[in-house]
């Protein structure tokens, strides 16, 4: 989240835990080598689509193209460890207090800087081995040079992990001392290693509930589960390395960082005005403003919560004025936080794609009548729940609407300039998201000038390589650990085991939504895409269901994920930007959330929704 959000939101900024020059210095680079990434990741594939019409080859583009991924991943990861802000799958600490709380930090802190240690190890051993290779990347430039920013990343992360686990230099000294202890364990422990994979997964699991980072979740069960199995550890840096450095990746930062230009810019605002002049005049309009706008920026900035952090100052007012009570406003805003995560060019769509192997058009495709539906659920239930009287309704004013939309047309037209990149052929994914990114840029910073080059534009791109390289860090561990499951021949044994127990196609697909509402309620989308997926896809192949259905029904439920109590994303966001209990939030959000779910189970059980566009275009 950016300055300028976590002033909106009243989050307290963490305190570095890296004071001094030399950790202003490291700071500073840090923020200066992402944003560089960034800025290069968007040119190469401008430049290549300039290239296309000559002779002229670019060399080499795609390789390091793929490895700028591999640096935002990293650096981002280092940023978020940094900053406090690695995502986890865990609130618990939030309801403990002083001694207790302080405790889980510096066990939760200890345990997951020794598994990150173990990842610096393996990343080590992993980049020597390419070394020895002799590989080359690209313009005689050593490979393993390259992934070298794999274990300078997981050595700075575990660093910054034993600063945050604990106040003080006691504290941390302490933290250290446990995270040594957990290595020399692991090292010298006279026993079998298969008799502690138990234990271990235990203690992981604890680790997980006081808060340790999703990444450590994911690759620690990786790594605990191969070690069991005498695998090499070498075996999750390597899978790491191939899954970040797949050339369809790039399309999430670049993406991620258009939507991020908007946020930080004046389109808020802008787009508020415009769906108010268009539709202020109608039954419910406030309510329809705040589906339409959430939609929009949830589209671009991936359900990353950026949406309700940026929106809620604009759009409660919005809401309170037309004489909403406090419980559908915050119920209305909660449940569209995450409401446009069906749209094109959301990043869970991409991530799906990629996962499980599907065109990313196609996806993009599939969740455009779904996401309209979900559009549409949400401001009906707005439209009545809004007051029937006493609100004086706001005559349609065409000066006002044709002025609203002159001075927002710019903004207006980032989704047709996204979605005629894509679909007409003319670029690839990759390339219609710098193409994107580029607009997003020139419309926030050179046309409308709310953003200043030099003073602006490397916080958003620090910010948004912050999220980015969080949710790039969990892709790459969980890989090793849905690796080890199909090693194991989990999908294999979960297919025979389902196809047995259940003989419906309709039957599997209610059970689908339970068990998937479960998961996004307890895990991040994105660890929740990369872990089941390639469990998922297999099973509903089995039972004749489209991969392309089966995705848009996976993210529809993830989508309510984020609004399930008691512990959905959204709902904690809320109550930090509305400064409201937890408790008053579960009671708000109810009765939207029912809508939302009968949205999902027609989209679940009409494929044709789903699956109309991406045939009728393919």
């Amino acid at each position: 989240m950016s300055e300028r959000v976590r002033e909106a939101s009243d989050v307290p900024t963490p305190v570095d835990p890296m004071p001094g020059k030399g950790a202003g210095v490291l700071r500073t680079g840090e923020n200066l080598a992402i944003t560089f990434c960034l800025g290069a990741m968007v040119l190469i594939p401008l430049l290549e689509m300039v290239l296309r019409s000559t002779t002229i080859v670019l060399p080499g583009s795609s390789a390091v193209q793929s490895h700028l991924t591999l640096f935002i991943c990293m650096l981002g990861g280092m940023i978020a460890a940094r900053e406090g802000r690695l995502l986890a799958l865990s609130t618990v600490t939030a309801f403990l207090k002083n001694r207790i709380k302080a405790a889980a930090g510096l066990f939760s802190g200890s345990f997951a800087a020794a598994i990150t240690g173990i990842l610096f190890l393996a990343s080590y051993r992993f980049m020597i081995q390419t070394r020895d290779a002799g590989d080359i990347l690209a313009y005689g430039i050593p490979r393993w040079l390259a992934q070298a920013i794999l274990p300078i990343g997981f050595g700075l992360i575990a660093i910054r992990l034993i600063l945050h686990a604990a106040q003080g230099r006691k504290g941390r000294v302490a933290a250290l001392l446990i995270a040594c202890i957990i290595l020399a364990l692991v090292a010298w422990l006279p026993v079998d290693a298969e008799h502690l994979v138990f234990p271990s997964l235990i203690l992981l699991l604890i680790a997980t509930i006081l808060g340790a980072p999703i990444f450590v979740t994911l690759g620690g069960a990786a790594l605990i589960l191969l070690w069991g199995e005498a695998f090499p550890i070498e075996i999750m840096p390597i899978r790491h390395y191939e899954q970040v450095t797949n050339p369809s990746l790039p399309a999430i930062p670049m993406f991620t960082l258009a939507g991020y230009l908007l946020a930080e810019g004046g389109a808020p605002k802008r787009l508020v005005r415009v769906f108010r002049a268009l539709t202020g005049h109608l039954r419910g309009g406030p309510a329809i403003v705040t589906v339409l706008v959430c939609a929009f920026f949830t589209s671009f900035t991936g359900a990353s919560g950026v949406t309700i952090l940026a929106l809620g100052g604009l759009l409660m007012p919005v809401l309170v004025a037309a004489r909403y009570s406090e419980k559908n406003a915050l119920g209305l805003l909660t449940g569209s936080g995450s409401i446009g995560l069906l749209f094109p060019p959301c990043l869970p769509l991409i991530l799906y794609a990629i996962i499980a192997e599907i065109d990313i058009s196609r996806m993009f495709l599939a969740g455009i009548i779904p996401g309209t539906l979900m559009v549409i659920a949400a401001g009906t239930w707005g439209v009545l729940r809004s007051p029937k009287s006493g609100v004086k309704k706001q005559p349609f004013q065409w000066t006002e609407a044709g002025k609203a939309i002159w001075d927002a047309k710019w903004e207006l037209l980032l989704p047709v300039v996204a979605c005629t990149a894509l679909f007409s052929g003319f670029a690839t994914a990759v390339e219609a998201s710098a193409i994107t990114a580029l607009y997003a840029f020139i419309v926030e910073a050179w046309i409308y000038k709310d953003l200043g080059i030099r003073k602006d534009l490397p916080r958003v791109m620090a910010e948004c390589g912050l999220l980015v390289g969080a949710i790039l860090l969990i892709l790459g561990v969980a890989l090793g650990f849905t690796g080890y499951l199909i090693m194991a021949q989990v999908p294999d044994i979960l297919i025979t085991w389902v196809t047995d127990t259940i003989d419906s196609p309709l039957l599997f697909l209610l059970a689908l939504n339970c068990f998937l509402l479960l998961a996004g309620c307890i895990m991040d989308i994105f660890s929740a895409i990369i872990v089941i997926v390639p469990l998922m896809v297999p099973i509903g192949m089995a039972f004749g269901i489209d991969p392309v259905h089966l995705g848009i029904i996976f993210l529809a439920n993830l989508e309510l994920g984020y609004l399930t109590p008691p512990v959905g994303m959204n709902l904690f966001l809320s109550s930090y930007r509305f400064n409201k209990p937890m408790p008053v939030l579960w009671r708000s959000i109810i009765p939207i959330l029912l809508v939302l779910l009968c949205g999902v189970l027609l989209i679940t059980y009409v494929p044709l929704m789903s699956t109309f566009l991406p045939e009728l275009f393919q």
